[in-house]
This record gives C-alpha cells, structure tokens and sequence, in this order.
C-alpha cells in the first residue's frame, strides 16, 4: 500500500465532545496527548475553537467546546512532535479570539461548513493563514451535494490559500466506489490541493474507506481512539497505527489509553456502529433522528423506526 505520505488527525476529543458534551477531564486530555505523541500521531484535534458567545448552551459544555488559548498552555505545559489541531464552525466563531500562531499552541485550524459557505469559509481559512497556521476546509455532508455546487466551490477553493481540501462523509453513507469517485473528482479539479478525509462508520465502512482514500493519495486521515465520535463514531486511531505500512506509528502506546480510557469510558457513554445509524447511514441522513431514538424508551426498536423513516406517512397515523 503506498500510504506512507499519510497523517494521521485524532479527533477523539473533538468529535468525541459531541457524545458526552466535552466533559473530558483535563488528566483524560493530557494523558491521551502523551499516548498519541508516544505513538507518532501526527495531529491532535484537542477541541473546538468556537465563542461562547454565539452558541446556545454554552455554560453547560466542557471547556474543549470553546478552547481558551491560556487554558490550553496549563493542559499542554509540554508540546511534543504531534501537533495540535482545532476546528471551527461558519457563524459560529470569533475571529478575534484567535490568536497570532507564534502565540498559540495551535498548529492547524480547520474550517468546517457546508456547500452554501464555501465562499464565508475561505474569508476564515484567509485570516487563519495570515496569522500563520496550517488550514484546511471540511465540506460537510458531500453526499449531499449536487455536482454544479461542488464544482462552483472548486474554482473558489482553487485560487484559495487553503492547504488541505477535505472530503467529509457526514452521515457515514459513502462505500469505496463513492470514496474513489470524489477522491478523483476532487483531484481532477483540485491538483494544487492537498486532500484531507473524515469518515463516520454508520455502515461499518470508516475505516475501509479511509483506507481507499489514503491509497488515492489522501493525506490527512481523520480518526479517533475506539472510534469515538458523534453517533456512529469515526475511523479507529487505533485501526490505522496498526495497519499503515512504511509508517513510524507505535500501536501499544494507543492500545494503553485506549484501555485506562476508552474502555471505562464506553461504558458510560454510548457510540459506534448501532442499528438507528446504520439505517440513516443507508438513507444518507442526518444520524439525529436516530440519536433521539437512541435516548428513548424505544432505543432498539428499529423497525418502527426504519418505517417511520421509510413510509412518512406513518408518522401521521392517529394512535
């Protein structure tokens, strides 16, 4: 397999917020940094750069929701080689509480929206260059997208001065043959653009895909420890460490934080592959309609639900 040009960007504690709020604590934080830094990862996303002030419920979220530069120097005293990464959302962040990079522990910023903000986007991604970070653009719900959009968002990336181009399957519903479709595409289009891939594994297919992705010249690989993530979760960290050849990765460093971590915490908090996911993975929907099921009385019923899904009209039916 040719994928040694590949990085590796561990998203546990970014994407794993969106299961239990953010509320890592900050030995969890530090102690999986040292693990993934012993283990050669090259990127860790350690939260959100979004404002308290333009989000609902924000008193109630761990601090990795809206990361606070001086907070992050007392959780990180020691920077090693992995670099550290934050994500954050159109409309949803301040780009005055963002730093110079000379002054910050960040190494990367990575802008995520949808289709339609492709342009408010890159007007971010160009203040974040200026102040000197690495950049990508994660377009989120591709599978959604229409051909002519993408191909509007490609002429304006292209002239950009993003460096990474990521391909997002949002609701985990892309195969191999969608993955090497886009990759090519996004190639074709894009050949002075390093490509970046986050995956979710609604349909088992996170870590294959990655796989197709990173084989067709992918660079930046999205992963998390255990697979954690929203829903379904991501791309195990721990799959791609033991499985990349021609790489210095070191797998026993992320199976030990998997265990003093991962493990207890699986137990109390709930994701992966589960039948609700599969299902709106298998639609390509949004996984909220089963993340709220999920959290019912009703969370294994997934006939009623797959129906509900199928035949909106039964959703109408007077009890």
């Amino acid at each position: 397999m040719k994928i040694n040009q590949s990085k590796i960007v561990d998203c546990t504690i970014r994407d794993g917020g969106l299961v239990n709020n953010w509320d890592f604590s900050v030995e969890f934080v530090q102690k999986l940094y040292a693990g993934l830094n012993e283990a050669g990862v090259d990127y860790m996303e350690i939260g959100y750069k979004n404002s308290p002030k333009l989000l609902k419920g924000a008193d109630e979220a761990g601090p990795w929701r809206f990361l606070n530069d001086d907070f992050l120097k007392k959780v990180i005293p020691q920077k090693g080689n992995t670099k550290l990464s934050a994500l954050v959302d159109i409309g949803r962040v301040d780009e005055n509480d963002i730093l110079p990079r000379s002054e910050s522990l960040l190494d990367l910023i990575r802008v995520a929206c949808y289709i339609k903000d492709v342009d408010k986007a890159l007007q971010l991604v160009q203040v974040f260059h200026d102040r000197g970070y690495e950049t990508t653009i994660n377009i989120m719900a591709l599978s959604n997208v229409m051909e002519n959009e993408l191909l509007e968002a490609f002429e304006m990336i292209k002239e950009s001065v993003v460096d990474v181009v990521y391909i997002v399957d949002s609701y985990g519903s892309l195969d191999y043959k969608d993955m090497e479709y886009l990759v090519n595409k996004f190639k074709t289009h894009l050949p002075n653009k390093r490509l970046g891939v986050h995956t979710h594994n609604n349909m088992q297919l996170a870590f294959s895909n990655t796989l197709v992705a990173a084989e067709n010249g992918v660079e930046l690989l999205d992963a998390s420890v255990y697979g954690m993530g929203r829903a379904a979760g991501n791309c195990p960290t721990e799959l791609l460490v033991a499985h990349m050849k021609n790489t210095n990765y070191q797998l026993r460093p992320v199976l030990d934080v998997l265990e003093q971590l991962m493990i207890p915490l699986r137990e109390k908090e709930e994701w992966g592959y589960i039948i609700p996911y599969m299902i709106t993975g298998m639609l390509d929907e949004h996984p909220r309609s089963a993340m709220a099921l999920r959290a019912s009385k009703d969370k294994d019923k997934a006939v009623d639900f797959f129906d509900k899904l199928t035949t909106p009209e039964v959703n109408f039916e007077k009890k």
